[in-house]
């Protein structure tokens, strides 16, 4: 028997069969398509940390301040405590001190009112220098950032976010127009590009101020020469580990801390940052991964069922080829053709649905999927070899068939 005739056999049984073959193909489609969205899942989660942690800027290094300690003993988290300021900023910058860091940009965030005319919207203000622009790798859509004359002068004026500029003044350029940040008039000077949310916030939606300006109009009091954070940007991505070095060193140093553990501050980088978040997706994908596997075992389990009952239903076919001269080989090679037919439009049907969830879902959801061409490749092979394997016992039962025994079996 030619592969040929093999194959046109092998299609007619499942044809002849069709219900039993569609139930056998879902249980395979189902697993499939829960394997690639399962994927596609996993992949979306760690290309949006990576878009998240990318928008944060390049080379970035993070230095925050330390917790807090009430009276009572009661801790505050991470970034409470006010041990970080202006003469840090100051310090770092110098490349004598840290050759490997870029640029520098101390900053003081608040929540504050903005008014416009009839207009309010409140809004994240930060308080900074230039070099926040580059350092968060943000561009400007129209106007001007802020430069060092309006940090030495206090200047009153302002960058809106793309987000805060709609809610403000909706399509009307806002460049020139005077707007309330709390109680004090700023001048708009420019607008910054959308650069989307992240999983904390809306990077759209803030307001950007001289740091001077925010220590004297927005923060005042004894807090006026402390800082949020303080933003790094490494020379590269190789020297990343050493600005952290140098900007570690030297922090210890100016807060008087020879035991490193007992530091009053933290640097966060954005490789921790991504292999944080990455480490849990990680693991929810394998979780999912692996009830989508169980799925898919079901279905081989399906197909195991379907080609014994063939096998059982076809005894007196199987002999009568036996008698005609079929060999072993053949009738095996028939029954691993049909299982694999069951396996390939299980997985090409599987495929097809993972694709249409994948386009659908993320409306449904917030968490993308994204699909890979190997994934899906991939996919449509497990499933013929799923196909094949569960095969293999059928086929060779059937081929050990007696041609004697097969053709006196009612």
């Amino acid at each position: 028997m030619s592969w040929i005739e093999t194959i046109r056999t092998g299609l007619e049984a499942i044809v002849t069969h069709r219900l039993r073959s569609a139930l056998t193909i879902l249980g395979i489609l189902i697993g499939i398509a829960a394997v690639i969205l399962t994927v596609g899942f996993g992949e979306g989660a760690q290309a949006q940390v990576a878009g998240e942690v990318s928008a944060l800027g390049s080379n970035l290094l993070i230095v925050t301040p330390g917790s807090t300690t009430s009276t009572t003993g009661v801790r505050g988290g991470f970034g409470t405590a006010s041990t970080l300021t202006m003469a840090n900023a100051t310090a770092l910058s110098s490349k004598t001190v840290a050759p490997d860091i870029k640029a520098v940009a101390p900053t003081t965030t608040s929540s504050e009112e903005l008014t416009y005319s009839t207009t309010n919207w409140t809004s994240s203000v930060v308080g900074t220098n230039p070099d926040w622009l580059s350092v968060r790798n943000e561009t400007l859509a129209e106007g001007r950032f802020i430069v060092d004359s309006d940090v030495t002068n206090h200047a009153a004026v302002v960058v809106l976010g793309s987000e805060t500029a709609e809610e403000l003044f909706g399509i009307r350029d806002p460049i020139g127009d005077t707007v309330n940040v709390g109680t004090a008039p700023m001048t708009v000077i420019g607008v910054l590009n959308s650069v989307g949310s992240s999983s904390t916030t809306d990077e759209d939606d803030q307001a950007i101020v001289p740091i001077t300006t925010a220590a004297d109009r927005l923060v005042g009091g004894t807090s006026r020469n402390t800082v949020s954070q303080i933003l790094l940007e490494a020379t590269s991505q190789g020297t990343l580990s050493a600005a952290y070095q140098e900007a570690d060193y030297e922090l210890l140093a100016l807060h008087n801390i020879t035991n490193p553990t007992a530091a009053d501050f933290t640097i966060t980088s954005q490789v921790q940052l991504a292999d944080t978040a990455n480490s849990v997706n990680k693991t929810l994908t394998i979780f999912l991964g692996g009830v989508a596997g169980i799925s898919l075992l079901v279905g081989g389990i399906g197909v195991m069922n379907i080609m014994l009952v063939s096998v059982t239903e076809r005894v007196r076919e199987i002999g009568l080829r036996k008698a005609l001269g079929a060999t072993p080989r053949i009738i095996r090679r028939q029954f691993l053709a049909e299982a694999s037919f069951l396996g390939l439009v299980g997985g090409v049907l599987g495929v097809g649905l993972g694709l249409i969830g994948a386009a659908v879902i993320p409306h449904l959801v917030s968490n993308p999927i994204a699909i890979s061409a190997a994934a899906t490749i991939g996919s449509i092979v497990v499933a013929v070899g799923i196909g094949i394997v569960a095969g293999v016992y059928p086929a060779s039962r059937a081929a050990r068939l007696a041609p004697i025994d097969a053709l006196r079996s009612e």
